[in-house]
């Protein structure tokens, strides 16, 4: 399976964004599906995750009501559409993917993760 993750940007705060990943390679329907993220100095963290065959979303606190993921099964994308970003949001988005079931907030259970894309947001 490959994750393919695009449209991180620059912007400034209080703009919207929407990132993307792309998936090949199997079944993408099958897959529970989650975005993470990772600022300098820290950790990776849950940002948000949608269940196979969109049965279910999770949000990370943090961005709970500014963030919105989706799922387009025939198109193979999943999507995270983000609003009233600020400074805070700046890190690298990594999209992930893994056999549906069991937890989606922790990353060790993902086992695809595409390459990341950045994001940065200026006051």
């Amino acid at each position: 399976v490959q994750l393919q993750a695009y449209g991180g940007g620059l912007v400034q705060a209080g703009d919207s964004l929407r990132l993307s990943c792309a998936v090949s390679g199997d079944d993408f329907s099958r897959y529970d599906m989650g975005w993470f993220r990772q600022a300098p100095g820290k950790e990776r963290e849950f940002v948000a995750a949608i269940r196979a065959w969109s049965t279910g979303t999770y949000y990370a606190d943090s961005v709970k009501g500014r963030c919105t993921i989706s799922r387009d099964n025939g198109k193979n994308t999943v999507y995270l559409q983000m609003h009233g970003l600020g400074p805070e949001d700046t890190a690298v988005y990594y999209c992930a993917a893994k056999p549906s079931g069991y937890r989606v907030v922790v990353a060790i259970e993902y086992e695809y993760w595409g390459q990341g894309t950045q994001v940065t947001v200026s006051n």
